[in-house]
């Protein structure tokens, strides 16, 4: 792409994540904006191919997986739209590709509420989400990972999904409480930080700031992000940040100086997300 900066990390998108859901909320005006201003910003973008069925099958049951490419998966929050089984594998792929390439994956549908048979957990919607992209991404990698999911939503779907494995560390802040209902404690492998609504900016950061200091780093090699933008303030899981704040996440992300890769996940203003995505990548840029 002419006039983008060689050092900004990448940003995997394809217009034909906007063909669909154009009345709901999690809607493709949300994503449209944010790649317009991004646009301008000098990054370089990137078109994903789809994950192979077989890709996703080491994340979820194939019987869901069945339902999924019927169309038999529909509740208020995750309609059956037309072709929604051909969008989830190309937002899933967008997330593989960003793994390979330490880069953003700009797409939708979103993810981190779909356990391994869909809605995750007991929650009584999908939450938007159809395949849990960033573990698929995670899985492709097969290497020891940090995921910290920044979403307003705690990441009930990852959670579920890597309980226990060894190779995976997950941390997710979040406003509780909450949809979905659950993160209110850590478990295992899986820490939980459940925050107050709207509890700004200081709060947030020294949440984060010791989160990261229980993950022990040197048995770390990748940090996958679950980039949610709905914490800004006004948005549908607010929790008071701000651009500045997602600037401040960025830099804490970089001095941990291991390769890192973010995928899309809430955020239903679309000014808001890419703004915060620059900000947040800011500091990942080199020189």
């Amino acid at each position: 792409m002419e006039g983008a900066h060689p050092l900004k990390p990448k940003i995997i998108f394809s217009e034909k994540c906007l063909e669909y859901g154009s009345w709901h909320i999690e809607s493709p005006r949300r994503v449209q904006i944010a790649y317009e201003i991004l646009k301008t910003k000098g990054y370089e973008f990137v078109e994903p191919e789809p994950a192979s069925e077989e890709d996703l099958l080491k994340v979820h049951d194939a019987g869901y997986i069945q339902l999924l490419k019927q169309g038999a998966i529909e509740d208020p929050d995750t309609p059956a739209y037309k072709n929604i089984y051909e969008y989830a594998r190309l937002s899933a792929g967008g997330a593989i590709l960003a793994a390979k390439i330490n880069g953003f994956s700009l797409m939708r549908p979103p993810g981190h509420h779909a356990g391994r048979f869909g809605a995750a957990l007991g929650a009584y919607t999908k939450g938007f989400c159809y395949v849990n992209n960033i573990a698929v991404a995670v899985k492709n990698l097969d290497k020891p990972t940090l995921i910290l999911d920044i979403d307003g939503h705690h990441g009930n779907g990852t959670q579920e999904i890597f309980m226990g494995d060894p190779k995976v560390v997950f941390i997710s802040l979040h406003r509780y409480p909450h949809y979905p209902g659950t993160g209110a404690y850590s478990e295992a492998n899986c820490l939980n930080f459940p925050l107050p609504a709207d509890c700004g900016e200081a709060v947030y950061l020294k949440t984060l700031e010791e989160a990261l200091r229980k993950v022990d780093m040197q048995k770390i090699e990748v940090i996958a992000v679950s980039a949610g933008f709905d914490a800004h303030a006004g948005d549908l899981a607010s929790l008071g940040l701000t651009e500045k704040t997602y600037r401040r996440i960025g830099e804490m992300i970089a001095a941990l100086e291991k390769p890192t890769f973010f995928v899309l996940e809430g955020g239903y203003i679309g000014e808001n997300i890419g703004k915060c995505i620059d900000e947040m990548l800011k500091p990942l840029s080199e020189g």
